[in-house]
C-alpha cells in the first residue's frame, strides 16, 4: 500500500497553504487533460485540408480518430490507475502521467501525417486517462471530509470550464498562429506541473499488497474500449443498426457486463464494484451518469448552433458560450462552501433547476433568437452547473473510507467518460437526423460556405427557410436534453439530505497508520 501524508489532521476545518499547494498540482493537471480535449474537436476541419489538401481533404471520419484514439486510451488506462497507484505511489504515478501527456503532446506538435496523429494521441491518452482519478484521490486524501467541498470545488473549475474555454483557446491559436500549438502550449504547463508535483507532493513509500486483477483487466480495459468505440461511432454512422456501431459496442459490453459478475469473485478486483453497497455513493454515481449524459451531450449543441445557423467563427462562437463558464465561476465556490456545512440532497436539485430552465429555454430556439436572450439563458445554465457537479463529486467521496478512495473517484471517473460519450452521441444522431428530416436544412447550413448552393434552393428566402427548419430541429435536440435533465432531478432527490448521511462512514482516528490508498 502507499503512505500518503495527510495535512488534514492538523486542522480539519481550514484550507491550510500546504492544502492549496497540492490542489495546485492537481488543477494544472486537470486543465492540461480535460482542455486538450475540446482543443483537438475544434482543429479537425483544419486537420482534414493539413493532412489532406485544400481540393482532396480527408475524410471527417479519418481525422476524427484523433479524439477518439485519446478517448479510447483514457478507457483503457483509467481501470487500472487504483492498482498502479498501490503498486507504484501516488506522487509516482502522478508524475509519470504529466510526464506521458507531455511527451505525447511535443510528439503530436511534430506528426506529420494523420496516421502519427493518431498514435501519439494514443500516448497522450495514456497519461491524461491517469490524470484525473489520480488527482481526486490527492485532493480528497489532503482536504478529509470536512474540507472536501470546498477542494472539489477549486478541481471543478477546469472540469466544467475546459469544454467552454477550449474552443476559444482552440480558435484562438489556430487563427493567430497554427495548430500544432493547441499542443505545444501543453509544455510548459506540464514542465511546471512536473516541477510542482515534486516539490510540494509527499514522498511516496509503496508496500504494494494486492496483485493485478490480469483477468479482470482483460475484460474490463478492451470491453470499456471497444464500447466507447461503438458509441462514439453512431454520430458518424446516423444510426445504431450499423456493423460499425453494433459489433464493437456489444462485444464490448458483453466484456463489461462478463467484468461486472466476475469482479465480485476476487478479493481485490480490477474495479470494486462493491463500493455500490454504500448507498450515497450509488445514488451519486447515478445522478452523476444522467447529468453527463445531458451536460456533455446539451454542451454539443451551443457552438455548433452559432456556427451553422447564426454563421458565427470558431472562435466567435467560443466566445458566445462563455457566460455559461462566467456563470459556473460564481457558483462553484459557493456550492463547495455549502458542500462542507449542508447535505448535497439540499444543494445540487437547486443547480438542476437553473439548468433545467436554461434547457427549457433552449427548446423553443430559432434561427432569429436574440443573442442577448441565449446568452442570459447560458449564465443561468451555468449557475446552475457550478452548484450540482462538484458537489455530487464530493458527495460520492465523502462517505468512503480511506482504502475506498482512490477506487471511488475511479470508479467516477469511469462513469463520466462513459456518460460524456452516451451524451454526445444520442445529441448528434438526433440532430443529425433532424438535419437530414428537414430538406431544406442541409444545402442551406452548406450555402454559408458555398453561397452557390444558395441558388439551389431558391436563394436568400431558400436559405432562410432552411435555417429555420435547421433551428426547429436543435430545439427538438434540446428536448431530449430537458428530459435527461428532469430523470436527473429525480434521482437527486435521492442525495443525502440529512447532514448524518454526509459524514464519512469509517474515517481513521488521528493516531491510526498512515492513510492506505488502493
Amino acid at each position: 500500500m502507499t503512505e500518503v501524508a495527510n495535512p488534514a489532521a492538523a486542522d480539519d476545518q481550514r484550507i491550510t497553504g500546504d492544502i492549496l499547494k497540492v490542489a495546485g498540482v492537481v488543477v494544472l493537471g486537470a486543465i492540461m487533460s480535460i482542455l486538450d480535449i475540446t482543443v483537438v474537436n475544434v482543429a479537425l476541419p483544419t486537420f482534414q485540408t493539413t493532412f489532406g489538401t485544400a481540393g482532396h481533404p480527408l475524410a471527417y471520419s479519418t481525422v476524427a480518430w484523433a479524439v477518439t484514439g485519446y478517448t479510447l486510451a483514457l478507457a483503457t488506462v483509467i481501470p487500472l490507475t487504483g492498482w498502479a497507484a498501490d503498486r507504484f505511489g501516488t506522487k509516482r504515478l502522478y508524475m509519470t502521467a504529466v510526464t506521458l501527456f507531455t511527451i505525447g503532446s511535443a510528439l503530436c506538435a511534430m506528426a506529420s501525417d494523420i496516421n502519427m496523429l493518431i498514435a501519439f494521441r494514443v500516448l497522450q491518452g495514456l497519461g491524461g486517462g491517469m490524470l484525473m482519478p489520480l488527482g481526486m484521490t490527492i485532493m480528497t486524501r489532503a482536504a478529509g471530509p470536512k474540507r472536501m467541498g470546498r477542494l472539489m470545488a477549486i478541481l471543478g473549475v477546469p472540469m466544467l470550464l475546459g469544454p467552454i474555454g477550449g474552443p476559444i483557446l482552440g480558435g484562438w491559436l489556430i487563427d493567430t498562429a497554427s495548430w500544432h500549438w493547441i499542443f505545444l502550449i501543453n509544455l510548459p504547463i506540464g514542465a511546471i506541473a512536473l516541477i510542482y508535483a515534486f516539490v510540494v507532493l509527499p514522498k511516496d513509500a509503496p508496500h504494494p499488497s494486492e496483485k493485478l486483477d490480469v483477468v479482470g483487466m482483460l475484460m474490463m480495459s478492451p470491453g470499456l474500449a471497444l464500447f466507447l468505440y461503438g458509441v462514439s461511432s453512431v454520430p458518424r454512422t446516423g444510426t445504431l443498426a450499423s456493423a460499425e456501431v453494433l459489433i464493437p459496442g456489444l462485444v464490448g459490453l458483453a466484456l463489461v457486463l462478463g467484468f461486472v459478475v466476475y469482479s465480485f469473485k476476487p478479493a481485490h478486483p480490477l474495479l470494486d464494484l462493491r463500493l455500490f453497497r454504500n448507498r450515497n455513493l450509488a445514488i451519486s454515481i447515478l445522478t452523476m451518469f444522467l447529468f453527463a449524459v445531458a451536460f456533455f451531450g446539451g454542451l454539443l449543441l451551443v457552438p455548433t448552433y452559432f456556427q451553422q445557423i447564426r454563421g458565427e467563427s470558431v472562435l466567435h462562437a467560443g466566445l458566445l458560450v462563455a457566460p455559461q463558464g462566467l456563470g459556473a465561476m460564481l457558483t462553484m465556490p459557493i456550492a463547495g462552501m455549502l458542500s462542507d456545512k449542508l447535505p448535497v440532497g439540499r444543494i445540487v436539485p437547486f443547480g438542476l433547476l437553473f439548468i433545467l430552465a436554461g434547457m427549457a429555454s433552449l427548446t423553443q430556439i430559432t434561427s432569429t433568437t436574440s443573442y442577448t436572450w441565449l446568452i442570459l439563458t447560458l449564465f443561468v445554465m451555468g449557475l446552475g452547473m457550478g452548484g450540482t457537479m462538484m458537489p455530487i463529486m464530493t458527495s460520492a467521496l465523502k462517505t468512503l473510507r480511506n482504502a475506498e478512495v482512490a477506487r471511488g473517484s475511479t470508479l467516477l471517473n469511469i462513469t463520466q467518460q462513459i456518460a460524456s460519450s452516451v451524451g454526445v452521441a444520442i445529441m448528434s444522431v438526433i440532430l443529425t437526423n433532424g438535419l437530414k428530416d428537414a430538406k431544406l436544412a442541409g444545402p442551406a447550413i452548406a450555402s454559408r460556405q458555398d453561397p452557390a448552393i444558395a441558388a439551389q434552393i431558391g436563394g436568400p428566402a431558400g436559405v432562410k427557410q432552411g435555417l429555420a427548419e435547421a433551428a426547429v430541429a436543435f430545439g427538438h435536440t434540446y428536448w431530449v436534453a430537458f428530459s435527461l435533465v428532469a430523470v436527473t432531478v429525480v434521482a437527486a432527490l435521492f442525495l443525502p439530505r440529512k447532514r448524518s448521511d454526509a459524514q464519512p462512514a469509517d474515517d481513521a482516528p488521528a493516531d491510526a497508520a498512515p492513510v492506505i490508498v488502493h
